[in-house]
């Protein structure tokens, strides 16, 4: 597990290309047949990914927790970006296809991750944040039939938002949030762009009441996304490729341009969970 300090945005302001990368970027998030996580400061939020191709991975607490297990204090959202997997939690076992998730309360001791095929492994993203008492573990669909243990992400939480005359049309799948899977702090969420479409989150916004992690994807090799960060007056950029993540503090913007449309998981904690809680920020005002 590697570990990331929190920034104050007076040091950030001084900081070069190299700098920013390597306190925000987290360039390669998965990894094939290993569990990859990045234990942040801020927030103390985990991100990272596993990636089974040819084995099993099974999720240990590592050093860094101080914990017996993993979730013994600590909840966490799971997105597959991949192929169809499994995750296995405490012997019961989930069915995981591409865009599905899952919430896994804390208490939950023995996960592990699985891909259906090596020729189409599954890329499980992972979100993970302190946690105080334990909601219950359901498997995230898009569409099909709920049960006790599958949650369909209703229709009020698909949101589509812009137009192209803004190059900003976009639909925001919530996944974890208040009314639909219930969490201590964590919610997560993917957000698609349709063709011709390359903005996301613009106007920006801040939000001092959370921290965010956004992961973007289904980007082509020649494609990159410009990730805009910083304080309003102050802003700076990140180039980002596919499937790399980057850590926002609560203090910065956080949108992007791309060379073309891209997907998106956002990822939220800190200290409330109303996802409209933002500090607007016009575009006039940004430096």
């Amino acid at each position: 597990m590697e570990l990331r300090t929190a920034a104050s945005p007076k040091d950030v302001k001084n900081y070069d290309t190299k700098r920013l990368r390597e306190e925000f970027l987290i360039e390669k998030v998965f990894r094939e047949d290993e569990i990859y996580l990045v234990y942040s400061h801020i927030d103390r939020i985990i991100t990272g990914s596993a990636t089974p191709v040819t084995k099993s991975l099974k999720l240990e607490a590592g050093d860094e927790l101080r914990a017996q297990y993993f979730l013994e204090r600590r909840e966490m959202g799971v997105i597959n970006i991949g192929g169809a997997g499994k995750i296995i939690i405490d012997g019961k076992v989930y069915e995981v296809g591409a865009r599905e998730g899952m919430y896994i309360g804390m208490g939950k001791k023995d996960i592990v991750f699985e891909s259906v095929s090596a020729d189409s492994p599954a890329k499980f993203y992972i979100n993970s944040a302190p946690a105080h008492t334990t909601y219950p573990t359901v498997l995230i669909k898009r569409e099909g039939t709920p049960s006790e243990d599958v949650v369909i992400i209703k229709e009020e939480n698909k949101k589509h938002l812009g137009c192209l005359q803004d190059s900003n049309e976009r639909t925001i799948n919530k996944y974890i949030l208040p009314g639909q899977v219930e969490s201590c702090q964590l919610e997560m969420g993917m957000t698609e762009l349709v063709p011709g479409s390359v903005w996301n989150t613009m106007p920006c916004h801040t939000h001092d009441r959370r921290m965010e992690v956004y992961l973007y994807f289904d980007l082509p090799e020649d494609a990159f996304v410009m990730h805009y960060m910083g304080e309003p007056t102050e802003t700076r950029h990140i180039v980002m490729r596919n499937e790399q993540a980057v850590i926002s503090p609560s203090w910065s913007i956080h949108s992007g341009s791309g060379s073309r449309n891209y997907t998106f998981i956002w990822g939220m904690v800190g200290e409330n969970q109303d996802f409209d809680d933002m500090d607007d920020v016009r575009n006039q005002d940004l430096l």
